[in-house]
């Protein structure tokens, strides 16, 4: 060996082979179906940082994405489909960390639409998160971004995150769903933002089950459905009871609708109803045409209502449009109402009797029975949704990746129109 040529090339080997692997360690694109056949072939290739770029075409497959900080890009909302044919489980399930899931529609599918599962993710890395943030039985899936999506008629949500966190959910559409279109439970705290999405035809609009901490449904539209937006503590879940959801700045329409999927012993009629809920803050909401009630705060699964504060919010044409209807004065415990518009009110002047400036309490709460609703369609049978907006063209200049969640100022979000 010519040592002297070694010495002297050596360091440009080692500049050659640093360069190569760096350039390998660079965020790719991925083309489906050019460079891989399916979606799921080019998710087995991606490496955290790479885009799955999916060109238009119905994909029939389930895609589990396992590994981390992907993004998955439809180059057009309405014509990249992947049709479960009422056969699949679920489209998109992900159970790993800052993943995207973009612009593309998502359907017929047994199960879920979209569905983040930190439980599964725990699995996976055969450990579970005891962190001093998080404890167990807590959310374990850090960071997930659901953008520009079209999900209907799937066998139970829309969009489902399960014990995941550092969330983001916007300009998504969602219907058709017997249980409900956007699912967020077992977490606490969530972290997550619900913003600029359209709910409508679901047995539920939103519904939040033991979901706690920084939960923010803003901006959006929950229409026709048979229940709009529903913060629930159950025992079916862990994490109970629910706390600090903030609902601002949405519009709340004709959530009676008949003709929606109906959820087994689901309520009908309410625009906004906080089951059991803790420390929720209802404010400057638009809510119309409700035929049971337009904000309600009720019992559920033997948990009460309590310091949750309704206020600034638009009634009109409602049954009734602020109810609160718990079991035994205690349940009147630091909720209010102040500062809403309204006509009519159970208990009547209820912002006199339980207002937000005031430590007084109901000697005399009223017991409701709650309609349960006429049987409605198959979910399979309802129509498929008009187009949807595509995601601009200069998001495609964003590499991927869930992102990071905006901060929300709540102050600066006005009542609808």
């Amino acid at each position: 060996m010519n040592f002297k040529w070694f010495a002297v090339m050596g360091p440009l080997i080692s500049v050659l082979i640093v360069a190569s692997c760096g350039k390998e360690s660079e965020a790719r694109t991925i083309l489906v179906p050019e460079e891989a056949a399916t979606i799921s072939e080019a998710v087995a290739q991606a490496r955290t940082g790479d885009v799955v770029l999916v060109s238009a075409g119905v994909y029939h497959e389930s895609v589990t994405v396992d590994v981390p900080g992907i993004t998955i890009r439809g180059i057009d909302r309405n014509t990249v489909i992947l049709d479960g044919q009422d056969d699949l489980l679920n489209g998109v399930v992900v159970v790993a960390n800052d993943v995207a899931v973009e612009n593309l529609t998502v359907h017929s599918f047994l199960q879920n639409g979209v569905l983040f599962n930190g439980v599964d993710a725990a699995d996976s890395n055969g450990e579970s998160d005891q962190s001093s943030e998080y404890g167990a039985g807590d959310a374990v899936l850090r960071g997930y971004r659901v953008s520009f999506v079209t999900a209907y008629n799937n066998g139970l949500y829309g969009i489902y995150a399960f014990a995941s966190t550092e969330g983001l959910i916007e300009h998504t559409y969602v219907s058709g769903h017997p249980d409900s279109g956007i699912y967020v439970g077992q977490c606490r705290p969530c972290n997550v933002v619900i913003r600029e999405v359209t709910a409508e035809s679901n047995a539920i609009g939103y519904y939040g089950t033991n979901a706690s901490g920084g939960v923010y449904v803003i901006q959006s539209v929950f229409r026709d459905n048979r229940l709009g937006v529903a913060p629930n503590s159950q025992k079916a879940e862990l994490l109970a009871p629910q706390q600090e959801t903030f609902v601002v700045g949405n519009q709340i329409l004709d959530n009676d609708n008949v003709m929606a999927p109906e959820v087994p012993e689901g309520f009908i009629g309410v625009g906004i109803a906080v089951g059991g809920g803790t420390e929720n803050l209802i404010i400057r909401n638009r809510v119309t045409g409700n035929s049971i009630a337009g904000i309600a705060l009720i019992a559920l699964n033997d948990f009460l209502p309590a310091r949750n504060q309704i206020r600034d919010n638009a009634l009109t044409r409602n049954g009734t449009d602020l109810l609160f209807a718990a079991d035994g004065a205690d349940g009147a415990e630091g909720n209010c109402f102040s500062g809403n518009e309204f006509d009519k009110s159970i208990p009547e002047s209820i912002e006199v009797v339980m207002a937000c400036d005031s430590t007084s309490q109901l000697s005399d709460v009223p017991e409701l029975e709650w309609e349960q609703g006429p049987q409605g369609p198959d979910y399979r049978t309802l129509p498929q949704p008009p187009p949807q907006p595509s995601m601009p063209s200069s998001w495609f200049e964003n590499p991927g990746g869930s992102g990071v969640r905006p901060i929300i100022d709540i102050e600066s979000i006005p009542l609808p129109s």
